[in-house]
């Protein structure tokens, strides 16, 4: 090695910012053991790299002793002040043992380490990237897939989508564009490992805030989202100030920003509805489309009973009871839905309670089952 080697560890530092002290350090470590390695040596040895001009010393460090029994690692007193006087019992003398062509050997094991503390460097600096991108949604491009993996290209790192996190309405080819969630990032022996998702609740979450300026600026909030990926979702949003329509800014003129997203989950329908901190009215909006006429609630429990018209209970509950389980996902609260005959004839339904009122939405801002047609043709 020679002094344009230790110019482009200099350049190297201020390029890939790694150390090159650090570097240096790397290499003497590995010239030792390829000193062992390739001159049969198993003594004690340091190998020394002049910071200023590269040149390479290997140094054998041998401990004074009054009687030699091991020569590769000891050395007599009497030799050792043949070469300083001042030398006594117990101390290090290092005698140089550089062989004449250690340079090759020296040069490939410089290269070996370079090349690894670089691609050690670039790893750390992708995980530094990508760990704080955790929880959030980046577009990639689909490679390959086998068994277990679909890989997806985030530009600098292939992503993993496992098949549990894949939806079921869709599939996947090469070259294809796709937003996913990025629920996890790791540190392996092979470089960060970024795990990605199309189910995950916060892909949802994510997507309105890119496609609804409201949510992103904090003017809407999204509270809560309940998810059944590439069937239906139902999010809860909420305003503080009384003058703006939480769930209109959602929908968007005409539906086009919750269109938007839909069509990036390839159909999924998504209902939006008005969060409150009162359960009887944030449980009744939660079951949208479906009326409800009673809600009980019993706080010990965290159980509401709901009574809806005999003609809404299969809306209310849904599809093999998924309108029912995201809304109570959605709401956190168990719900017990029954209609308005079977509360009378069970004597739960008190006609004198005042029927819950759903608060009047504009058409334009409303998805129900109906609404969700008309979008998707």
């Amino acid at each position: 090695m020679n002094s344009d080697f230790m110019d482009a560890l200099t350049t190297l530092e201020k390029e890939k910012g790694i150390s090159k002290e650090i570097i240096i350090e790397a290499i003497e470590a590995a010239l030792i053991s390829g000193y062992k390695r390739n001159f049969n040596q198993a003594q004690n040895v340091r190998v020394d790299i002049n910071r200023e001009n590269g040149s390479i010393r290997v140094f054998a460090r041998k401990q004074v002793v009054e009687e030699v029994f091991d020569s590769r690692l000891e050395i007599s007193e009497d030799a050792a002040k043949a070469i300083n006087p001042q030398y006594v019992v117990d101390d290090i003398v290092e005698i140089e043992v550089t062989p004449k062509d250690f340079g090759r050997i020296a040069a490939q094991t410089a290269k070996q380490v370079v090349t690894q503390r670089v691609r050690e460097a670039e790893r750390g600096i992708i995980y530094s990237d990508f760990i704080d991108r955790e929880e959030d949604i980046m577009t990639g491009i689909v490679q390959r897939q086998d068994s277990r993996f679909i890989y997806v290209d985030l530009g600098k790192v292939e992503a993993l989508l496992p098949l549990s996190e894949q939806m079921p309405n869709e599939t996947y080819k090469h070259n294809d564009r796709i937003k996913a969630y990025i629920t996890k990032v790791e540190k392996t022996t092979k470089g960060p490992q970024i795990l990605i998702s199309r189910t995950h609740p916060g892909l949802l979450k994510r997507l309105f805030e890119l496609e609804v300026p409201e949510i992103f600026d904090g003017t809407v909030e999204l509270k809560s989202v309940a998810r059944e990926a590439g069937d239906r979702s139902k999010i809860s949003v909420h305003a503080e100030n009384p003058e703006v329509d939480p769930v209109g800014s959602c929908v968007g003129p005409k539906g086009q920003r919750v269109q938007t997203i839909v069509n990036e989950l390839k159909g999924e329908k998504i209902d939006i509805v008005r969060w409150s901190e009162d359960p009887v009215e944030y449980v009744a909006n939660a079951l949208s489309p479906a009326k409800v006429v009673q809600v009980k609630v019993d706080e010990n429990e965290k159980m509401t009973q709901v009574i809806v018209p005999d003609y809404q209970l299969s809306l209310a509950i849904g599809k093999r009871g998924q309108n029912a389980r995201l809304a109570a996902k959605l709401t956190g609260w168990k719900i017990d839905i029954k209609s308005q005959s079977e509360a009378e004839n069970l004597g739960l339904y008190d006609p004198n309670v005042e029927a819950y009122e759903e608060e009047t939405v504009n058409d334009d801002h409303i998805l129900t089952e109906e609404g969700h047609d008309e979008l998707e043709q």
